[in-house]
């Protein structure tokens, strides 16, 4: 996709050069009024591009003068029209990019923690979290670039020659390259008098969703005597964070997707009521449907998993691989979604139910257990709160996962408690993470995450998921009600 600036001007200036044409065309051809009545409809609108109406015009008028009149006329105020045009979408452009980065915060936290500069970097968009910060989609860009942020003074942006206007309307000088010569030296050059960057690294790769940087490049800025430190926490604090509007926009979706929950559920109970056919997939389609219908969108389906299915944590049903659901079955629905908008953060949660009137007591045992490592989450980031103490995503999940290994089922708990939550289902913040990774970022306020700790057996599995807010007033489950146990469909 083109960046904005691209597509918007490219519109303005076919809408201008056609008007310009047919204002033209009208000057050096009306017919009276009496024939303009029973005239045909004008020709412009038989043709779908511009140029081909301009040949036509031409052909139409046929007398050489006429025709160098009407194109020295539509050309002369098609370049003019374009430079109004041009300022007029610059104007609205600046306006619509407020999820460019804020340098001057950016360069205050640099100070205060100590690091000469933050150097995003990318290639064939390797590095989304680069675009992410700097508020721009990811356009066909085929070369290398780079962008400094220095703790003071102005960015400059590192990009080829064919490519450096893409970078128009970010903040910051232009330095262009050609060769990888010329690429080398204005780097090294740029980072001259630095000793400590900070990049899109994690040591060891103990973060997988920053580590986005390739060893070569890693490489060769270390080759100009530099320390290189991971970008995580710049990246939690100026990235995943949700402001107002990202707070409002997923709260105002809870009451959707617990509608869809519930809808979904009654969905299974009224068809199995009526001895009709009801399928996985049956279920899957009918919430995403549902999503559609209320102006949401999800990077993949939900998960309805039935008996053994539920204990495969990221099972998904297919049409080829389709279950039928029947009285005495455990089901499992796990679903995500965020609204069509730019700054809306996902809602993502998890609920059971038995098909039934009455809930076995191999299912309420495992669902009690999971519940109580779920609150016990809940309950360490609201006592630290209270305390005034700092917690972090692998102490969580530490809490969660004590819970279940002191039940006797720690072995059957196969991922991390949660994951960040913001544009993204899987964000770029702190994880809820002592397992898979060690997490130790700090759960700060603006932070969105879920806590959906799971015991998975070979029969059936159990998880319990909600959403938590980190507020500047504490931890809050932005998901309730939560579920208290396992849902009797048939009651």
């Amino acid at each position: 996709m083109q960046p904005l600036h691209s597509r918007y001007y490219r519109h303005l200036k076919r809408l201008s050069f056609f008007y310009v044409v047919r204002r033209a065309t009208t000057a050096c051809n009306r017919p009276s009024r009496r024939s303009r009545r029973n005239q045909s409809p004008p020709f412009f609108k038989k043709h779908s591009t511009y140029t081909e109406s301009l040949r036509i015009c031409s052909d139409k008028i046929g007398a050489p003068v006429v025709r160098f009149k009407l194109l020295f006329t539509a050309r002369v105020t098609y370049f003019y029209l374009c430079r109004f045009v041009k300022m007029a979408a610059g104007i609205l452009i600046w306006e619509a990019s407020m999820a460019s980065p804020d340098i001057e915060k950016i360069q205050a936290t640099l100070q205060e923690w100590d690091l000469d500069g933050w150097l995003l970097y990318d290639f064939h968009h390797s590095n989304p979290i680069a675009y992410q910060i700097l508020g721009f989609d990811q356009g066909m860009i085929t070369r290398r670039w780079f962008y400094w942020i220095p703790k003071e003074g102005a960015p400059i942006k590192l990009v080829h020659s064919i490519e450096a206007d893409y970078f128009d309307e970010t903040p910051g000088r232009n330095c262009v390259y050609t060769g990888w010569q010329d690429m080398n030296a204005h780097l090294e050059g740029i980072l001259t008098k630095v000793d400590t960057v900070a990049m899109e690294y994690s040591p060891k790769g103990a973060i997988p969703y920053i580590s986005r940087v390739d060893t070569g490049t890693f490489e060769l800025v270390k080759s100009f005597g530099i320390e290189i430190v991971s970008s995580a926490d710049l990246v939690q604090l100026f990235q995943s964070r949700w402001d107002d509007e990202a707070y409002q926009l997923h709260n105002e979706t809870v009451p959707i997707m617990f509608d869809l929950k519930d809808g979904a559920f009654q969905l299974i109970s009224e068809k199995i009521e009526a001895g009709e056919t009801v399928t996985e997939c049956d279920v899957q389609e009918w919430i995403t449907d549902g999503f559609r219908e209320n102006g949401m969108e999800t990077e993949d389906p939900p998960i309805v998993a039935v008996n053994e299915h539920s204990g495969q944590p990221h099972y998904s049903p297919s049409r080829e691989h389709d279950t039928e659901i029947t009285e005495g079955d455990f089901v499992l629905i796990d679903m995500w979604a965020r609204k069509s908008q730019q700054k809306a953060t996902y809602v993502d949660i998890t609920w059971t139910g038995f098909v039934g009137d009455s809930i076995p007591n191999r299912y309420t045992h495992i669902f009690d257990i999971v519940a109580e490592a779920r609150d016990a989450a809940v309950q360490l980031i609201q006592n630290r709160w209270e305390s005034g103490k700092e917690i972090s995503g692998w102490e969580v999940d530490n809490a969660a996962r004590a819970v279940i290994e002191d039940a006797g089922y720690g072995k059957f708990f196969t991922h991390r408690t949660g994951h960040s939550l913001d544009t993204s289902v899987h964000g770029n913040g702190v994880n809820i993470d002592n397992l898979e990774t060690q997490d130790r970022r700090k759960i700060i306020p603006g932070m969105g995450f879920t806590i959906e700790p799971g015991i998975y057996l070979s029969e059936f599995g159990i998880r319990s998921e909600i959403d938590v807010y980190m507020s500047e007033d504490g931890p809050v489950v932005t998901t309730t009600p939560l579920q208290k146990e396992v849902l009797p469909l048939l009651a």
